[in-house]
């Protein structure tokens, strides 16, 4: 299939049929597998053959899942995790011990910053914060014991655009990895690996379900790396579920013609809340008014489905704006078939301290949209009776 467009990849790449002959691929809900003789599970168990142990370590659904994701990201290998924390901290933990040194954006999710401050510390594991596009910054931050400079872009929930080139030039001079959650953009919008990073992550909860189902977390990467990862994981175990795996698989046939949809009536709304008189102000990447937006518009094919916005009157009149909703679902989730509308300073991001919200760009009265597929005027509709 290497001639094929991931528009047809995503749909396309799947496990070979059984004697069954079906054409939608079956769930494979088995915890473990069995063996023809003893031999063969000797040799299997000795890595001298391929084949299906135990499904903490390999499943049909996941291998399938990790194919279509490494394709749709050009990487060479993937590995799948229960939640997209669970695939941040594996990547880490597999690749990092004690004494080495992270370099982070400050616009990274909250339970990334958890992890920074409270968890990898523990194992003597430190984190260096640089906002989110100081490039000096950056290459002065990182030490000798940096192992790898992480950053979000867009980010959570600031949508700040980093320059991933120029970030990635900075990195292989230093030769330290560059590891991007790719989670707002997903491989339609932007390809990380592409313009020289290292390590894509995602989670997979958001769009590339697309419907709010299932929770998952991918890692895409060379097989050097994955290869270290998967070590890691088999033994500490966390695995995505067969049948979430399925479901991941099946959502990305349509991942390409959701996220153009998302895309487009984000941008609308956007561009609608930016002429509103009630809002202060609007974030969004292809917006001119973003500070990044020429580098948004350079490295991302459309603009995201999520958009950022004050509503003026503070954080009294941002709860209002929510409390007044009708069609909208208040939820910390996002990339959702239907719109979703969440106050991150008292939700996403409470465990942040106010200056720390205050640095990355939330404010107390931020409220953050993720525009589903909903027809385009019930969503502004809703949007603007809100604000009224």
């Amino acid at each position: 299939m290497n001639n094929y467009r991931n528009e047809t990849l995503a749909i396309r790449i799947q496990n070979e049929r059984s004697q069954e002959a079906e054409h939608s691929v079956p769930l494979y809900l088995t915890s473990s597998y069995v063996f023809d003789d003893a031999e063969q599970m000797r040799a299997a168990f000795s890595d001298e053959i391929e084949a299906n142990i135990y499904s903490r370590y390999s499943n049909p659904n996941v291998d399938e899942l990790l194919e279509k994701v490494s394709r749709l990201e050009s990487g060479e290998a993937a590995w799948a995790t229960a939640t997209g924390m669970a695939a941040v901290f594996t990547t880490f933990a597999a690749l990092l011990q004690s004494g080495d040194h992270i370099v982070s954006s400050k616009s990274v999710f909250g339970s990334t910053h958890q992890l920074f401050v409270n968890i990898l510390p523990k194992w003597g594991i430190t984190t260096t914060y640089i906002d989110a596009i100081d490039y000096d910054g950056y290459e002065k931050a990182i030490q000798p014991e940096t192992k790898i400079v992480y950053i979000e872009t867009p980010s959570n929930p600031g949508l700040d655009i980093i320059d991933i080139k120029r970030l990635a030039a900075i990195c292989k001079e230093k030769n330290v990895l560059l590891v991007v959650d790719n989670c707002f953009a997903t491989p339609v919008l932007q390809q990380p690996l592409k313009l020289g990073a290292d390590i894509v992550i995602h989670s997979a909860t958001k769009y590339m379900d697309g419907q709010g189902r299932v929770l998952g977390g991918l890692i895409v990467s060379a097989q050097e790396i994955i290869a270290k990862i998967q070590g890691f994981a088999r033994h500490s175990g966390p695995a995505l579920s067969p049948f979430n795996a399925w479901i991941l698989s099946k959502s990305l046939e349509t991942l390409h013609l959701r996220m153009e949809k998302h895309c487009s009536q984000a941008f609308e709304i956007a561009k609608r809340l930016e002429k509103n008189d009630q809002v202060a102000w609007v974030k969004y990447p292809f917006l001119g008014s973003h500070p990044q937006h020429d580098i948004a518009r350079d490295q991302m094919k459309y603009g995201g489905g999520i958009v950022t916005f004050q509503v003026k009157g503070g954080l009294e009149a941002g709860r209002k704006f929510l409390d007044q909703l009708n069609l909208f679902s208040l939820t910390p989730n996002l990339g959702d078939s239907r719109s979703i509308a969440t106050h991150p300073a008292s939700t996403t991001h409470s465990k942040l301290k106010p200056e720390e919200r205050e640095a990355v760009g939330i404010s107390d009265g931020l409220v953050r949209l993720s525009i589903g597929l909903e027809h385009i005027e019930d969503i502004w509709e809703d949007i603007e009776q809100a604000l009224r």
